[in-house]
């Protein structure tokens, strides 16, 4: 016979046992062990996996479709319009059209704003609402903002699109920045979410919307719900609302050490070439980024020191040339061609969000410039010309007197997307050629 008491603990233990192998989860084990041997790997992020949503209008359709042509044809995209655009034939190359849905339940109370804000906002919730096919990213922005659809896709891949992700860039002004948040995406720059966290937003954006009536724009909007759901934006500066006016040459000439991912607000610049207008100068840079699109503005610093020459490279656009060695650090500040995007007393409207410099008034005390004339590919590699832009009567002595063009050999550049430094000329010919 077994004691009561013994039994007692048998039975207890038995009960324990049983208790365990129902009710406790088993060990975690990664992914990585549980996966099968046959299982397939992720594809890697492509521009199919990215759907460009884009806010315009029946009136400015017709401004922006040059824009537009430059760049959608190689990404997913729709266009979200307030009515039915004007019949032209043109209009067949743009992406597919779609009205917006009726926003007129949402109040808007903001002093001289304009209330198609809440309707280019709730673009969010109506493009993750078509349940379009394998997107791993939902891209926004307005039809005046030409995207760079390869260097986005690359900037992207370092992410993990099922995470909550909120990328983009504040605006170039100070003043923009201070009035709306130093931690906002700008709309028109463009700014992405990642696909769970633009469905977990769609799930939630018309109640949060109807809280925030006193806001301006679309962005604001967006923002404000998105920091409701606790998260906040990812910094790329390859985005550019270009909250500035009058000459880029000074942004596109130094840009930032990243992929160029947008430019906007392209209607308030000058064209970036000179002797062109403005859609024909775009075209003309996407000659250079469809031949090498993650080299495109990337900056390169060269130094001939029998000649004593620094030169300058924004590949695919434009080439400076200084008399003298000069120091790196010295060139890497933005030379102010520009002007602020509001002008007025408040000093904060001449501040901007990157360092800056003197761009001298006489010509004559000016680096000589070069711009792109052409570009082109063969089983070498990659070749670009550029041409000297004559301004004003200048005197140039020594090596840069008769200089009149530059051609720059390199590979196609298969960027790291970790990389921060400023280029060398170890992966770049340079032959600087007289006349």
């Amino acid at each position: 016979m077994i004691p009561s008491t013994l039994k007692t603990l048998l039975l207890l233990s038995f009960a324990l046992i049983l208790y365990l192998l129902l009710h406790v989860p088993p060990p975690y084990l990664p992914q990585s062990l549980l996966s099968t041997p046959h299982e397939a790997a992720p594809l890697p992020t492509s521009s199919h996996h990215l759907l460009f949503s884009i806010a315009s209008s029946a009136g400015s359709l017709g401004r922006r479709a040059p824009y537009l042509r430059l760049w959608s044809n190689s990404a997913r995209a729709i266009l979200f319009l307030d009515s039915p655009p004007p019949p032209d034939p043109s209009f067949a190359a743009l992406p597919p059209i779609v009205l917006s849905g009726d926003t007129s339940r949402f109040p808007y109370t903001f002093r001289r704003g304009l209330p198609s804000a809440v309707r280019v906002a709730r673009i969010v919730k109506e493009a993750v609402d078509r349940n379009e096919s394998d997107i791993r990213w939902f891209v926004f922005g307005d039809d005046d903002t030409v995207f760079f659809v390869d260097n986005l896709v690359r900037t992207l891949s370092k992410y993990d699109h099922d995470q909550w992700f909120y990328v983009g860039s504040s605006s170039e002004s100070y003043e923009q920045n201070e009035s709306n948040s130093f931690d906002m995406a700008f709309g028109g720059g463009g700014f992405v979410l990642s696909h769970s966290l633009a469905r977990a937003l769609a799930g939630v954006f018309d109640s949060c919307l109807m809280r925030y009536p006193h806001l301006f724009g679309s962005d604001a909007r967006i923002f404000s719900c998105l920091a409701e759901l606790g998260v906040g934006l990812t910094h790329e500066p390859g985005f550019h609302q270009v909250d500035i006016r009058g000459n880029l040459f000074g942004m596109l000439s130094a840009h930032p050490l990243s992929p160029l991912v947008s430019l906007h607000h392209l209607d308030s610049v000058d064209p970036i070439f000179p002797n062109r207008n403005r859609t024909q100068a775009l075209e003309h840079l996407f000659e250079a980024v469809n031949i090498d699109p993650a080299r495109i503005l990337q900056q390169t610093i060269c130094y001939d020191r029998l000649s004593s020459l620094t030169i300058s490279v924004a590949w695919g656009f434009s080439i400076q040339v200084f008399e003298g060695n000069l120091l790196l650090p010295d060139l890497l500040p933005l030379q102010r061609t520009f002007t602020p995007w509001r002008r007025g007393r408040n000093i904060s409207l001449s501040r901007y969000m990157f360092n800056t410099r003197e761009y001298p008034k006489d010509p004559c005390k000016r680096p000589v410039v070069f711009f792109l004339q052409s570009v082109g590919s063969n089983h070498d590699g990659v070749w670009s010309n550029y041409t000297r832009h004559a301004v004003g009567n200048c005197g140039q002595t020594g090596a840069i007197k008769n200089l009149e063009q530059i051609r720059v050999l390199s590979q196609k550049l298969e960027l790291n997307i970790e990389q921060t430094q400023v280029g060398s000329c170890i992966d770049q010919l340079i032959s600087l050629k007289d006349f």
